[in-house]
């Protein structure tokens, strides 16, 4: 019944999205650019052309890392979303880690990012604004087989692993523990977070520094799988989190602001790349191999890409923010004091010609 529920929502949000390219597409006079890759930032002068130009003068910086799970990025490009919807744009790679850096000091327009690693930063003021949710899925948490850790009680005294602080798979953990009685509170955790690089954390758990170790997808899959890992929690299909979901696509506050049509283009498109990616895992998985988006092997890569539901959804990033923001600062990584409900109105926007489920 869910999948059936889900094929159909699926239809009906891509027939909307395809009448609506279809309607802009006939009433536009651009022509469709390609995009391009660049390998520096882009000069002060451009950045101010960037601020006060025209819609036609605007060549959107959409910043990309190489994650698997930014697959309706790459298949926007791949695809010919951008094109169809007359972006004009640049792509910029990104070092991991440096999309809100990136944001902040204007080299980047738009993005890629997973919704529990936006709140903190957007509760501190990053200027973004999020425009869709793309997808569920994405974080694992593993253990040794022998480790003696059968479900979240088991955690307690324990070292997990994670790649920082403010990453969604550390935050996953955190939820997961939480939501199952055990106290993760910055002032009272009953189990201790230790930062690695994301490298690094397979061999930490292989050696015994940490009892478990917290990973994002394929990284997570791949280690299970050299290391005979026991994957514990999972995001992408564990109840409840399942059917929340984890990643979005952003676009700056000035962009929104100054240049709604350009930000509704950029969101378009990946609304349509996001439902075709669902339609399309193996193709998908062989393309950004193939074409250098992301590393790994196309198989393991297409049958991860198969435990993440992708469809575009307004409303269902902006519940799960809601949710995210609430549990945050249930376990102090939010000061008390934020207005959640203020912070998730305020961390969104709705832009014309779009589906709002």
């Amino acid at each position: 019944m869910r999948t059936t529920k889900k094929n159909k929502r699926l239809l009906s949000i891509l027939s909307v999205i395809l009448v609506l390219g279809l309607l802009l597409t006939a009433c536009s006079s651009q022509p469709s650019p390609a995009g391009s890759q660049a390998t520096q930032d882009p000069s002060p002068s451009a950045s101010g052309q960037q601020a006060s130009g025209q819609d036609s003068d605007i060549v959107l910086r959409i910043g990309w890392g190489g994650s698997l799970c930014e697959a309706p990025l790459h298949m926007a490009v791949e695809k010919g979303f951008f094109d169809e919807e007359g972006l004009k744009y640049e792509l910029i790679k990104l070092a991991p880690g440096t999309a809100f850096d990136a944001i902040t000091a204007n080299q980047i327009d738009a993005c890629f990012g997973l919704l529990a690693s936006l709140v903190q930063p957007l509760s501190n003021g990053l200027p973004i604004k999020i425009t869709t949710g793309l997808h569920t899925g994405c974080d694992k948490v593993l253990v040794k087989p022998d480790s003696g850790i059968n479900g979240p009680k088991d955690f307690i005294g324990k070292k997990v692993g994670v790649p920082s602080f403010t990453s969604s798979p550390y935050i996953y953990a955190k939820r997961v523990l939480a939501d199952n009685g055990v106290d993760v509170t910055v002032k009272n955790s009953q189990v201790e977070f230790v930062v690695y690089a994301t490298p690094d954390l397979p061999m930490a758990l292989e050696k015994g520094a940490v009892d478990a170790i917290a990973m994002n997808d394929p990284t997570a899959t791949i280690a299970a799988r050299e290391n005979n890992f026991i994957v514990i929690f999972d995001s992408a299909i564990d109840e409840p989190y399942k059917d929340q979901y984890c990643c979005s696509a952003y676009v700056r506050e000035n962009i929104a602001r100054e240049h709604p049509e350009i930000a509704a283009k950029y969101t378009r498109a990946m609304q349509k790349a996001s439902a075709w990616v669902q339609e399309n895992k193996d193709e998908t998985a062989r393309i950004q191999v193939e074409n250098k988006w992301v590393a790994g092997d196309e198989q393991v890569n297409a049958e991860v890409l198969k435990t993440f539901y992708y469809i575009p959804s307004y409303i269902q990033a902006y519940e799960m923010f809601g949710l995210l923001s609430d549990q945050l600062q249930n376990v102090g990584m939010l000061e008390a004091d934020v207005d959640t409900k203020a912070l998730q109105q305020n961390s969104f926007v709705k832009l014309d010609n779009l589906p709002y489920e």
